[in-house]
């Protein structure tokens, strides 16, 4: 029971590329930035007003008051993506009522709510007056919270809570579950809330571009000009499941993920190191059992920041050597999903090998001397593939790769 093979049948997303799996595959394929200037930023006194454009779904048709009072916004990003994922994966509220469905997914903070709560407490001096949902909208766990409740599922509940790192972890993580017999399906994913006093201390340590007066330009990962990172936000669902559950309810069978790497880096808090990523990429080439020449294209982590790709770049040319494959980091055009990130570009990645191209890594004008050892394309490719790679980094040094064939 210890090596069940694990299969992705379902996908959901709500993203600044798009509110479907549709919408997304047509914006990659074009190169489409969903970056913007954001004025109520500057007017907060941001140093950087750029962000990600999203809109907060209004649930009011699809789920009651009571329901939707619990909820701050990427739980709602989150439900309308486990939404879409599920209905592709084929499963009804009936399979999940009789069946232990387990869910992790990737959340790392719950700004908003606790800074609403606060300003009610300070100004009204009345606790009662923060309102019933205000708890279960600020802990970090908000997203499984409401998603288990909603979906009343019975199996695993838990957040993954990994900085940028997270939606893979969750993937990751339920794939063992699987893998070991523990569970035969598992929803998971990320989310990232999208508000401004989410990231506020980030622009504080000018972690951001400033490159406001081209917003869409402003994101460039790998680019010797680049200037900080783009926050972004929405959220990424990912069924997975046992090939057997799989086969037989008669699910359609996507994609198999065959490698799970993870390390951490042991050193400075937020300054990436070569040595950590490069062991969580052997790991995750070693657990899948591949040849890394097999691998057919890798979705970088790289955020935009100057020591970050410069970091990943050398640690992805440890590994990989002379073997050039594409590579590319879907931010260029989503700025950095934090949370969220993980899970969405598995599914960036999956719909660009379900499609046959390689979306451009857009911004990409001047390598630097690491990036100039890689194959970085700045245009779109068309390119069939059957496996992939993916990068996801976070604050602490926790690292987390991801391996994904397909399955025709």
């Amino acid at each position: 029971m210890n090596n069940r093979r694990v299969v992705i049948t379902g996908m959901g997303i709500y993203s600044c590329l798009g509110k479907t799996l549709d919408e997304v595959r047509e914006s990659l394929y074009t190169g489409k930035s969903g970056i913007i200037f954001d004025q109520a930023r500057k007017d907060m006194g941001f140093r950087s007003a750029l962000t990600a454009h999203l809109e907060i779904p209004d649930l009011k048709k699809e789920l009651s008051r009571s329901q939707r009072v619990y909820m701050p916004e990427q739980a709602k990003y989150a439900y309308v993506a486990t939404c879409e994922a599920l209905k592709n994966a084929k499963l009804d509220q009936d399979y999940l009522d009789k069946h232990e469905v387990g869910l992790l997914y990737g959340n790392d903070s719950s700004a908003d709510p606790v800074v609403k709560s606060v300003d009610t407490m300070r100004e009204k001096k009345d606790t009662t007056l923060v309102g019933s949902g205000a708890i279960f909208q600020s802990m970090n766990s908000t997203v499984t919270m409401n998603l288990s409740c909603i979906f009343k599922l019975k199996g695993m509940n838990l957040t993954v809570s990994g900085a940028c790192a997270s939606g893979s972890h969750a993937i990751g993580l339920g794939s063992l579950l699987i893998k070991w017999g523990l569970q035969d399906c598992v929803i998971c994913g990320g989310a990232q809330e999208v508000n401004p006093f989410s990231i506020g201390s980030f622009d504080g340590i000018s972690a951001f571009s400033s490159r406001e007066d081209a917003p869409t330009k402003a994101s460039r990962p790998f680019d010797r000009d680049r200037d900080g990172l783009v926050p972004g936000g929405g959220a990424a669902t990912v069924v997975i499941e046992s090939y057997e559950s799989a086969v037989k309810r008669g699910a359609p069978i996507l994609a198999e993920v065959i490698g799970y790497g993870f390390s951490s880096n042991g050193d400075h808090i937020s300054v990436p190191n070569v040595d950590g990523p490069a062991r969580s990429l052997r790991m995750a080439i070693q657990q899948a059992g591949i040849d890394l020449r097999e691998i057919g294209y890798i979705n970088a982590h790289a955020t935009s920041t100057p020591k970050g790709d410069q970091n990943e770049a050398k640690a992805l040319f440890n590994v990989f050597g002379d073997y050039r494959p594409e590579i590319t980091s879907t931010k260029s055009q989503t700025g950095h999903e934090m949370w969220m990130a993980g899970a969405s570009e598995i599914i960036y990645s999956m719909l660009m090998m379900k499609n046959e191209f390689i979306a451009p890594n857009i911004n990409f004008e001047n390598p630097d001397e690491d990036s100039a050892k890689l194959n970085i394309p700045s245009v779109r490719v068309e390119k069939k593939f059957d496996t992939f790679l993916s990068n996801s980094f976070g604050f602490g040094g926790t690292n987390s790769t991801l391996i994904v064939r397909d399955i025709k």
